[in-house]
């Protein structure tokens, strides 16, 4: 199953502080071993709320507004996406990630939709597994 690994934000990241060179080398050691493993499909930090935007979309079109976003809590630092057996394994995986930052931090894993479960939405054609380096439609690989 693929899951996507978020790193929420926090005040630290939200400064764009980065991480120490300690921290970002216990970072690098970590990504060797879920590569290694056969873990990790991709993955990325991001910058602060400061230099993204946020589009909102109602009835009458779609408002972009520039960052920062004030709600730290519902920001992301950093994702990854990771093909593991089961929730077991990705938690078991995610528990072995070094801290970066002093104080609280906080990690989710969201399991991606695959074709199965949306299987009551697509035609039978659709429902094949993509070929190597394709994504079906919605994005489903």
């Amino acid at each position: 199953m693929r899951v996507m690994v978020i790193a929420k934000a926090t005040a630290d990241s939200e400064r764009g502080a980065l991480p120490s060179p300690e921290a970002f080398e216990a970072m690098d050691r970590f990504t060797d071993a879920l590569v290694q493993a056969g873990i990790l499909v991709a993955g990325a930090g991001l910058k602060p709320s400061s230099k993204g935007k946020r589009l909102t979309f109602d009835d009458g079109g779609c408002l972009a507004t520039d960052g920062p976003f004030t709600e730290t809590r519902e920001l992301i630092a950093g994702f990854s996406i990771w093909e593991v057996k089961d929730m077991d394994e990705a938690v078991a995986w995610a528990r072995r990630c070094p801290r970066t930052a002093a104080g609280t931090s906080e990690i989710e894993i969201r399991p991606f939709l695959e074709v199965a479960d949306l299987a009551e939405l697509l035609s039978p054609g659709e429902r094949e597994t993509p070929r190597e380096g394709e994504r079906g439609r919605l994005g489903v690989a």
